[in-house]
């Protein structure tokens, strides 16, 4: 099947649909973590999940264990569980969510030290504009009132920068086989940190309502199944930098909910440092593009 040059009418709904998957996490969740503490939220995330892609499981390659569980550990376990507890701890929607995309440009720096993949001054430039954005949300009252929370989803996006750097040279495990295992790793030392700083919560998930069952629900099946499902199929169809630029509508989406559903209020320095997070991001993407069109062949090719 010849590969299209761009994302056709068919491709942008499936688009849409990830990125409102997506979106809706950080609504459904933090509505969740009002009952059920991060580290154990994320267990029963990756507890469900696990059951589901159970039977797609593969083994990896001879000689990928170390590396597969050294991804499992730093994005299920560090990376999640520190990003729901950032979720927590902040008193909105719109920064986390924006915070979290600072990844993108971690991940580039990580791959230049880690594996060699150098960019141009224009790639960065974007990194710094992004860090830049990092810092004046840092000074919008509604991030200062809670300083933490941006804190810890940097951490967080750090750990997903390792992770994605770790996950790159990994061979023969397709999405399904990679979620299936990151959860089933993970639920273990999320239940153990959960027993250690959360004490009690497990004895108290009688007490939880549909609700927060809902959003566990939602950040396995929707979230990470329908989402990711939905990414794999359209990196079958396209380079991976051609999708990329619009998964940067979920994070616009998710600061849309905020303002709707949970009463979010960004000021000035938010939108702005927002702004200059995200056109990083998006001048990052875009500069993988050009990469991927000046190397790709004119031709059609062929999968």
């Amino acid at each position: 099947m010849a590969r299209a040059p761009g994302l056709s009418g068919r491709d942008l709904v499936l688009v849409g649909l990830i990125c409102l998957a997506w979106a809706g996490n950080f609504l459904t969740s933090a509505l969740a973590l009002r009952e059920i503490p991060p580290f154990l939220f994320t267990a029963l995330r990756f507890a469900l999940l696990g059951v589901v892609l159970l039977p797609f499981l593969r083994r990896p390659a001879a000689g990928q264990w170390p590396r597969l569980l050294a991804v499992c550990l730093s994005v299920g376990v560090v990376h999640f569980g520190l990003s729901f507890t950032a979720l927590k701890l902040a008193g909105d929607l719109s920064s986390p969510a924006i915070a979290m995309q600072s990844y993108v440009p971690m991940t580039a720096i990580l791959g230049w030290f880690v594996l060699g993949e150098h960019f141009g001054w224009r790639t960065g430039l974007a990194i710094a504009v992004s860090f830049g954005g990092v810092l004046v949300m840092g000074f919008d009252p509604l991030v200062l009132d809670h300083p933490g929370s941006l804190v810890t989803m940097l951490v967080s996006a750090a750990f997903l920068a390792l992770g994605t750097v770790l996950m790159k040279p990994l061979r023969g495990l397709d999405v399904f086989s990679q979620q299936g295992w990151m959860a089933l790793v993970s639920v273990l030392p999320l239940l153990a940190v959960s027993a250690v700083v959360e004490p009690g919560a497990m004895l108290r998930l009688g007490e939880v309502s549909w609700v927060g069952w809902m959003g566990a629900a939602y950040a396995a099946f929707v979230s990470s199944l329908l989402g990711h499902g939905l990414f794999y199929v359209l990196v079958q169809r396209h380079p991976v930098a051609q999708v990329t630029p619009w998964l940067l509508v979920a994070p616009v989406l998710a600061v849309g909910l905020g303002v709707w559903f949970w009463g979010d209020r960004p000021g000035p320095r938010l939108l702005v440092g927002g702004a200059m997070v995200l056109g990083g991001v998006l001048m990052i993407a875009l500069r993988a593009l050009a990469k991927t069109r000046t190397a790709a062949p004119r031709d059609p090719v062929e999968i």
